[in-house]
Parts: structure tokens; C-alpha cells; sequence
């Protein structure tokens, strides 16, 4: 018998409490950590975020009693700007509700509609070379009139409503539709402006014709421009804050029976699914690209 043996049969108390200790993290304060990684949309994809699929993933954050904070880890380019506010506004409101602090760590990438969800944290971190920013809105189509002359296609389009067939691809473009589309991105970015007035207030140091431009920067910049609080990561972060032992509890989705990789499928629904697969990456890479990701 070894002598660690003898003192467990000895000492069964003190046993069971250690290894509780060890199962449950009693030593260290718990921090729920979630993270939002890929493109901002309202469809259910891989690597999509919206405030279905999030939802869940911060109501069982926040509702974590012995947690004084929850840690967000933001790694987006941005997308629907609809999605980007739900998902900030319901982070904010359960905050407030259950009274913990938000703390938000950048990745890669917290440009545009990721930006707007960063701000929702009382405190932003990123790292040296993280892309933040990009307060802003686009909107990118293409034009196909010449292309469908030269094949000899003509367009036949038939509305109940004057501006119904708005920036058609296969008609010219029409100033007073550029126009209208203009005013429309205006409203979407003063939208945006207000958010980040809201919530970095004084913390923010350039002007309006710095700040709000759609232009991105690095970490290091974005803590001169008041954008970010620290220039720092996670583990080190909440290690300082809540003492070496602190228990990170890593919150995620439960991957269901249909979520699993299946076999012995029909040809159709494979080619069904690879093609969608194939249209995702193409999306998810032309958003991810803009910042030589």
C-alpha cells in the first residue's frame, strides 16, 4: 500500500472535498466565457450569428449566480445590421438585469456589425494586431445590363409600385435610386454612431471624421482613438482580475442528432449540401478577406 493510499483511507472528508474542489473549481470564482466567432447574419449556417442561435448561449451566461462577470470573445467582420443590434441590445439587457459585468475580448477581427457588438462590454480588449472598427455600412451589388445585351437577353419586369424594381442588376442605374439607397445608409449609420456614443461616451478621443468613416484600425490605434479600453487577453485578463484559480466555463451549443455527420444519405441531398457549403464559404470568405483574413 503507498502511503497516499493510507492517508485518503484515513482522511475520507478531506478527500471527497478536494476532489470537489477540483470538479467545480470551489478555489477560483467561475466566469462564463462566450464566443462569437463568424459572419453576422439571420441565416441558420455554420459560422453564422444571429440572435437565434446566440440567445440561448447568453441567457444561460448570465444567469450563472456565482459568476461577478461574463467574458465575450468577439471574432466577426461584421454582417446584418438588424442581427449585430439584437445581439448587443440583449447582451446590455441581461447584464443590467442580472447586475454582472461584460467583458469583451477581440480576436482577430471586430470590424462593422462586430464592432457594434463589442461595445455592448463595459470593458474592450484586444490585442496589438486586432482589426477594430469599421463604423460604417455597405451595400454592394452588381450591374449586368451590358452583359445580357451582348448575349441578347432582354429584361421584362413588371411592378405595382414605382420604386418597387429599386437598383435592378439588369436595368441602369438610376441616380434617384443611388440616391434613395444613400439616404438609407445614412439612417442605418447614425444609428451605429449613437450605439458607440452611447457606450464609450467620454472614452472616445478622435473626432467624427476620424471615428465614424468606416475606417479600421489596429488594437494599438484603436486604444488611441478611446475605441478600446486595454490592450491585452483573455486568460491574462481575468487571471489578474479574479485570481489565478478562476474557473473559465466555456458556454456552447449542444450539438443535436441532426447536427451530427450522417451516412447513406441520397445523392440529391448531398449535392444539396455541398452546394450550399460551397455558396457559405465563398460568402464567408469575401467578408473575412476585406481585412487580409
Amino acid at each position: 500500500m503507498y502511503e497516499n493510499d493510507l492517508d485518503e483511507k484515513t482522511n475520507p472528508i478531506e478527500k471527497i472535498s478536494n476532489w470537489l474542489s477540483k470538479q467545480i473549481g470551489k478555489s477560483g470564482k467561475i466566469i462564463p466565457v462566450v464566443r462569437l466567432h463568424g459572419t453576422i447574419a439571420p441565416e441558420e449556417k455554420p459560422n453564422r450569428l444571429n440572435i437565434a442561435s446566440v440567445a440561448p448561449l447568453l441567457k444561460k451566461a448570465f444567469k450563472n449566480k456565482k459568476a461577478p462577470a461574463v467574458a465575450i470573445v468577439v471574432n466577426s467582420p461584421g454582417g446584418y445590421p438588424v442581427q449585430s443590434r439584437l445581439i448587443s441590445k440583449m447582451i446590455r439587457d441581461l447584464a443590467d438585469e442580472h447586475e454582472k459585468k461584460v467583458l469583451v475580448f477581440i480576436e482577430d477581427v471586430a470590424a462593422s456589425g462586430g464592432y457594434f457588438i463589442a461595445v455592448a462590454g463595459d470593458e474592450i480588449f484586444a490585442d496589438p494586431s486586432s482589426i477594430v472598427g469599421s463604423i460604417g455600412v455597405i451595400s454592394a451589388s452588381f450591374g449586368f445590363e451590358d452583359a445580357i445585351e451582348k448575349i441578347g437577353v432582354k429584361r421584362r419586369i413588371h411592378t405595382a409600385g414605382i420604386n418597387k424594381s429599386t437598383l435592378d442588376p439588369f436595368v441602369a442605374e438610376k441616380k434617384e435610386d443611388v440616391e434613395r439607397l444613400k439616404g438609407f445608409q445614412l439612417d442605418i449609420h447614425q444609428v451605429f454612431i449613437n450605439h458607440v456614443r452611447a457606450y464609450r461616451g467620454d472614452r472616445l478621443n478622435g473626432t467624427d471624421d476620424e471615428l465614424f468613416t468606416g475606417e479600421w484600425w489596429t488594437g494599438v490605434r484603436a486604444l488611441d482613438l478611446g475605441l478600446i479600453d486595454e490592450l491585452n487577453d483573455m486568460h491574462s485578463v481575468l487571471k489578474e482580475r479574479y485570481g489565478k484559480d478562476v474557473n473559465l466555463k466555456k458556454i456552447e451549443s449542444k450539438k443535436g442528432i441532426f447536427q451530427m455527420p450522417s451516412f447513406g444519405l441520397s445523392a440529391n441531398l448531398d449535392a444539396q449540401a455541398i452546394a450550399d457549403g460551397a455558396i457559405n464559404a465563398v460568402e464567408e470568405k469575401s467578408l473575412w478577406s476585406r481585412f487580409g483574413l
